[in-house]
Order: structure tokens, then sequence, then C-alpha cells
């Protein structure tokens, strides 16, 4: 995971690209979290590299913390180890936190 803060746009540009060690064989890779309110219908879905890999961008506003996880082949959910942070939510899973101030 990168981010990079976009002045023209008063936003961060987070580029989502998960090792394959944690996302292994999968065929399909999506983000979800708040700033899509968890819905899978408007999941930001990663197109997969020539290597395996999968990669996607999306920019988020200069807010200040945003929680997400990776779906995997609608099955699976994995965190992010590049992420600002990881934490237990409120059903003693872990989310991977994405902080969005300058």
């Amino acid at each position: 995971m990168k981010k990079q803060f976009v002045k023209s746009k008063d936003a961060w540009k987070v580029t989502f690209n998960p090792a394959l060690d944690c996302v292994g064989e999968a065929n399909d890779v999506k983000v979800l979290g708040d700033f899509n309110n968890w819905n899978p219908e408007e999941a930001l879905e990663l197109k997969k590299q020539k290597d395996g890999s999968f990669k996607g961008s999306l920019d988020l506003d200069n807010q200040g913390e945003y929680h997400f996880k990776y779906f995997i082949d609608n099955t699976r959910w994995a965190t992010e180890p590049a992420a600002d942070e990881n934490i237990t939510n409120q059903f003693g899973e872990t989310n991977s936190v994405i902080r969005t101030t300058k």
C-alpha cells in the first residue's frame, strides 16, 4: 500500500497492492472499508497484474482515518501489513487503518 498527498485535490491517492503471500492465487480481490460503507457493490476492484499481484487506487479525503480489508475471491478477508496500523474492531477481528492527515 502506498499513499501520496495530491495538493491540487486536497486529497490522498492511495494505491492498494497486496503482497502475493496475502492474496495467494486469487482470481478476485476487492477493497472494502469505511470509504465505501463496507458494501461489496461499491468495492474497489483491484486489477490482476501479469505477475499475479493485484493493484488499484482511489482518492480519499483529507479526513483522518479509514478502516479497510481485502476481500479475496468473495470468501476470505485479509489485512494489509503495510497499513498505518492494524487494530481489533468491535467484532474481535482485525482491520487495517489508513490515516489521511497532513
